[in-house]
């Protein structure tokens, strides 16, 4: 059985057992006074059913030699049978079981919304060899591999197009609604589908490497690395659980020999000490505190996974909502990432030989620079060229053996360092416009490109200033240019011409006074600074590896204006937190001062109290799935 199978299967044996519980509940309570014996009977096959599992995991502790609050809650059974309160017991273990299937079912969705596109994920593929087609198991491509998607067809793995165009429908990984172009130098996600056109594209990497197999592995991720509220119920669950038990012990001594209350048995109106004892133990076991911050975590795991929005666990989701300083990368971030090749000028070789070098470097980067010129190396109809050996620096460039000469892709510094430049003096560089280096033996040109603001950047910075926070944009393009987008996108702040380890200090000195940052980027040079910020932010599962790894959320779409909802939901899921967590405390406080204060308080109303909190925190934290955020259209 698959994890998505196991997890329906288990909520709904949960919810059978429950429901087995509830109906054998009440035909004991309704048998009581009639058939004691046939009710008796019936109260212990529902403490059967609702129990079990809760007995499993209480013994999976056990050996552990852990105690948390579900062994309180299997004491209270035994107890509540000693006393004869068999009903009672039945209607905690009831709500119990009803609660945990909740629970079960709000932690699956995430599971199986993401499994069902692996159902639909295609098993072979269309090889290219030659001139031949031969259809191939997925599993057997490798990375260079050349295979064909035609129209209709999901693309079995992430692909780089050589030719072809068309569309393809992302929807069942980013939630975009609108078909997306493909073109020459375009990727497309394994899992997408392939609207309209036929598309021959390089395997970029094997199936499970894929976008779609990333996304699982990162909500598998995030569904086990706990937030610090989180980390903080759960450290105290031990020592609560002694707390408890020892108030519990207290309270019937003093019952018993202060009170001079029955020791084990009611007698008329007067409840015993162990009944009492019993009633405290129901109201302080914290089963909805311990609730209060990991349903809302799964709930927000869940809600932004449906809106290409995937967050690396708990911690993620409450350090974004404390944030005061968000910072950009420019290009690919606040910019479209599409830079347009303007005019190539040739310092030293020839125009076709700084054209066909470039492209050829290019094509094995996935930077966006990198990838603009290889877009219009394809318009040009320039073939893509064997480079060997390529090695990249992060946020300078790349370097490989072309026609047997090592060459060089970068920013100007970059290759005068390390290229051996012929003595030829270098232009200042352009104004308002980025520019990169092709270099090598006998040869130097530059690369003038422009890049456009998104569209939705000037409304999402708008935004988030009203908010109060502080805008910044940290970028290695060179000042006047990044100067020109600041000021179109109304960004607070720039610092530019930046190294990354320039990136880094600069999140360091916002941390220094006293601020939380996210930093959102997309490309290898980002991945340092998405881990030192608070936050870390990488802009789509079609971006960089680097920096889809070292980020806690991950917004698949590249869709900017995601980021807003991102925010909205943790800001939504601190909220939620907080509710839950006083309704939980409240709930606990409330009742033990009236289990310690009245004379009679029946067990059934402090277990249908202590259950009701329990399920009302599971309710609030589904309010999650419905979270909606305003964001530029």
């Amino acid at each position: 059985m698959n994890p998505s199978d196991a997890s329906i299967h288990a909520w709904k044996t949960m919810a059978v057992r429950s429901g087995m519980c509830l109906l054998l509940g009440t035909l004991g309570w309704a048998l009581a006074s009639r058939w004691p014996t046939v009710s008796t009977a019936a109260f212990m096959f529902a403490f059967l059913f609702g129990g079990w599992d809760l007995t499993r995991e209480v013994w999976i502790d056990l050996r552990r030699l852990r105690f948390d609050t579900h062994f309180l809650m299997i004491l209270v059974v035994p107890g509540s049978v000693a006393v004869g309160a068999l009903g009672e017991a039945a209607l905690l273990l009831f709500l119990f079981s009803a609660s945990s299937a909740m629970e079960s079912f709000a932690a699956g969705r995430t599971r199986r919304e993401i499994d069902a596109l692996l159902k639909s994920a295609p098993k072979t593929a269309r090889l290219l060899v030659g001139d031949s087609e031969s259809v191939v198991a997925v599993e057997t491509l490798k990375p260079g591999d050349v295979i064909r998607v035609t129209a209709g067809e999901l693309a079995p793995v992430d692909l780089l197009v050589l030719r072809g165009q068309s569309a393809c429908d992302e929807s069942s990984l980013t939630g975009e609604s609108e078909a997306v172009p493909k073109a020459p130098s375009d990727s497309v996600m394994g899992g997408t589908l392939n609207l309209w056109g036929v598309l021959e594209g390089r395997v970029l990497r094997p199936v499970g490497d894929s976008a779609l197999h990333r996304i699982l592995n990162l909500i598998n991720e995030a569904r086990h690395l706990k937030s610090p509220s989180q980390r903080l119920t759960d450290r105290f669950g031990t020592t609560y659980t002694v707390l408890v038990l020892s108030a519990c012990l207290i309270t019937f001594l003093y019952q018993w020999h202060w009170a001079g209350r029955p020791p084990f048995f009611d007698k008329g109106d007067e409840f015993s000490a162990f009944y009492r004892a019993m009633t405290l133990l129901v109201v302080l076991s914290p089963c909805a505190l311990v609730l209060s911050v990991p349903s809302a975590i799964l709930s927000a795991i869940a809600s932004g996974a449906r809106r290409g929005i995937l967050f690396r666990g708990g911690a993620a989701i409450e350090n974004l909502a404390g944030i005061q300083v968000v910072a950009f990368d420019k290009t690919g971030t606040l910019t479209e990432g599409r830079l347009i090749l303007e005019r190539i000028e040739v310092l030293a070789g020839t125009e076709i030989e700084a054209s066909e070098a470039a492209s050829a470097l290019a094509r094995v980067s996935n930077h966006p620079v990198s990838r603009s010129i290889a877009r219009w190396a394809d318009s040009w109809g320039i073939l893509a060229e064997m480079v060997e050996g390529t090695e990249t620096v992060a946020g300078q460039g790349l370097s490989g053996q072309w026609r047997g000469r090592q060459m060089f892709l970068g920013n100007r510094d970059f290759v005068s360092h390390l290229s051996g430049l012929p003595s030829v003096p270098l232009p200042p560089p352009v104004e308002k416009a980025s520019e990169t280096w092709i270099a090598g033996p006998g040869l130097l040109a530059r690369l003038v490109l422009k890049d456009a603001l998104r569209a939705s950047s000037k409304a999402i910075v708008g935004q988030l200033r009203a908010a109060g926070l502080r805008t910044v944009m940290l970028t290695g393009d060179r000042l006047a240019p990044a100067q020109e987008m600041a000021a179109a996108a109304g960004v607070d702040e720039v610092r530019a011409a930046l190294k990354p380890e320039d990136k880094v200090a600069a999140i360091r000195e916002f941390q220094r006074q006293g601020h939380g940052v996210a930093m959102i980027g997309d490309g290898v040079n980002d991945a340092p600074c998405l881990v030192a910020a608070d936050v870390g932010i990488a802009m789509g599962a079609r971006g960089s590896d680097a920096a889809i790894e070292q980020a806690e959320v991950v917004l698949i779409n590249d869709r900017l204006e995601n980021f807003l909802v991102a925010r909205e939901l943790s800001v939504q899921s601190r909220r939620i937190i907080r509710q839950n967590i006083a309704l939980s405390l409240g709930t606990i406080l409330v009742m033990a001062v009236v289990s310690l204060t009245l004379s009679r308080l029946h067990l059934s109303v402090g277990v249908a109290v202590h259950e009701g909190s329990t399920v009302l925190v599971v309710l609030n934290s589904l309010r999650l799935l419905r979270v909606r955020a305003v964001v530029p259209g």
